[in-house]
């Protein structure tokens, strides 16, 4: 990695979450710079945070718990502004709490709650697969269509004020498969999974980093 590629790499987050190769393999496949930590003195470093997630929501908290990296990752994200795309369970986990096997407190860094999804006729629970999504923050979103088709699953949803919704699909109701709140992001589907949509939000993230070291940096290239 050079050094110009060292200020602008992805840091991700590894905490035990089953996706954590998949998103690499993706960041690799796009030329993204990125670095794997799992510690406070490595995300102090961190310029752009990626948090993914497979799994349960309260093992997810206690496993960061247990890493000692929830004060370090909120340091960086809260005061420092660094830049954040949480993924699948990374994004829940931003909420206040989930119901998941219990009421489990959540990073609460967004005034939201993630709540199961109810089963319909038609509609089966967890929820797999391509959905049509309806996006609406062009940041995320750059050279993606509206109406682009993403890859869900999920059992769980996050519930939260329409304002920081940036994507949604319809799943047997309205279904929030994205927020922005600034510089955090957070996605309920899969980018990693979601081919060239996918891809393309990966990159659209990358290029928000660089943007955010290059402007801290008075404007010029690092």
């Amino acid at each position: 990695m050079t050094t110009a590629d060292a200020a602008h790499a992805i840091t991700l987050i590894d905490y035990g979450a089953g996706n954590l190769g998949s998103v690499g393999n993706a960041l690799t496949s796009l030329r993204v710079p990125f670095k794997i930590a799992s510690s406070a003195s490595e995300i102090a470093q961190a310029r752009g945070i990626i948090l993914p997630g497979v799994g349960a929501f309260a093992s997810a908290m206690d496993r960061l718990n247990e890493l000692q990296i929830v004060e370090p990752l909120t340091e960086k994200v809260l005061r420092h502004k660094t830049p954040f795309l949480g993924i699948c369970l990374g994004m829940q986990l931003l909420a206040e709490d989930s119901t998941e096997q219990g009421l489990h407190k959540g990073l609460g860094w967004i005034r939201a709650n993630v709540r199961e999804m109810t089963a319909k006729p038609g509609v089966r629970i967890p929820h797999v697969g391509w959905n049509t999504t309806r996006t609406s923050r062009p940041e995320m979103f750059t050279n993606i269509a509206d109406g682009a088709h993403f890859y869900y699953d999920h059992s769980f949803a996050m519930e939260c004020d329409d304002s920081l919704i940036a994507a949604e699909c319809d799943y047997g109701g309205r279904v929030t498969g994205a927020i922005q709140s600034g510089h955090i992001w957070g996605t309920q589907f899969h980018p990693e999974k979601s081919q060239r949509n996918g891809l393309v939000l990966l990159r659209n993230f990358a290029n928000f980093v660089k943007s955010r070291v290059q402007a801290l940096n008075g404007g010029h290239h690092a």
